[in-house]
């Protein structure tokens, strides 16, 4: 999920697509299962995996796809201070920060959950719009949407628990913190428009891992007795390499392809699918059952990620 935002952004200033087809739907569907099964997968890394090392080589995997991709389009970046400037944001916000978020909450919370949290994405990124761009203010539909996403996550964790913090409370708010991330890199983005978006998305790639490395290995490598991912068996060290191979590196073009061929307008219907997909793997593969709140909170976010669509398209 990590480029979503930038590629909806970003998808705004290309040309206008054609009417969707049966293949793009198709790809829109591959996309959220993928996006979907993200959460599933990080819940089987960081049993013995831990968070921050989870993130370096899963950024690490996506660089060596996606460096090699822009490189043989022959797309660059002409670096200038404010531009390596924005590019560290992104890459903080966009990857780093809300990867690492999300991996440190599933350690105590189900996959399913963390995909309903990360559906309250879009309605941080209307609050956000509102307050630092000219174009993208509130109105009452969006409104709705922004107060029916919180009301989705205050059934999800319920309201006594967001007043106690416990364990499980934190790390749910932790995971709600990594959607609270991506819209800010929704924000952050919109500074980047007029960069060829591959490169700028390879060169995101390439920062994030650069600041996850240092991280890693003084959280979790400095004063062991080897490299923490010896303890992990193939399933987990797997789990790691598929986030970076396919749900960030190979997701990222599937995503640039759907977005030139049927716009960003269509692609932001993926937002309805992935936390829905995310709450089927769960429960299909690793035996999740989520509560009568869980399945209240995931309507209540869709039907605030259905209020942002028409509040945008007023």
């Amino acid at each position: 999920m990590a480029t979503v935002n930038t590629a909806q952004t970003i998808g705004r200033t290309t040309s206008p697509a054609g009417t969707p087809g049966v293949a793009d739907y198709a790809l829109l569907l591959l996309l959220a299962a993928i996006w979907g099964s993200s959460f599933m997968f990080i819940k089987i890394a960081v049993v013995t995996i831990p968070p921050a090392t989870v993130t370096a080589m899963r950024m690490m995997t996506a660089t060596a796809v996606l460096l090699p991709v822009a490189f043989a389009a022959g797309v660059s970046l002409r670096f200038t201070p404010r531009l390596l400037g924005l590019l560290c944001l992104a890459a903080l916000f966009g990857n780093a920060l809300p990867f690492t978020l999300i991996a440190w909450g599933q350690q105590e919370i189900d996959s399913g959950l963390a995909a309903i949290l990360m559906g309250t994405m879009p309605m941080f990124t209307l609050l956000l719009a509102h307050a630092f761009t000219q174009d993208e203010k509130l109105n009452g539909l969006k409104l709705v949407a922004v107060l029916l996403g919180f009301a989705g996550i205050v059934v999800l964790i319920g309201p006594q628990k967001l007043v106690q913090l416990g364990g499980r409370t934190v790390s749910q708010i932790a995971v709600a913190g990594g959607a609270l991330c991506y819209a800010i890199n929704a924000i952050i983005s919109k500074r980047l428009l007029r960069e060829p978006r591959m490169a700028v998305t390879a060169a995101v790639m390439a920062v994030s891992m650069l600041m996850m490395l240092p991280v890693a290995w003084g959280n979790d490598f400095a004063g062991s007795t080897g490299p923490v991912v010896l303890d992990a068996n193939w399933l987990q060290i797997a789990s790691v390499l598929l986030l970076g191979l396919l749900h960030t590196g190979i997701a990222t073009l599937i995503m640039f392809r759907l977005i030139t061929n049927a716009g960003a307008t269509f692609f932001s219907q993926i937002n309805f699918l992935v936390p829905v997909f995310g709450v089927i793997w769960g429960a299909a593969l690793l035996g999740e059952r989520p509560g009568v709140n869980a399945f209240a909170a995931l309507a209540l976010i869709l039907a605030g990620i259905a209020f942002a669509r028409w509040g945008q398209r007023r």
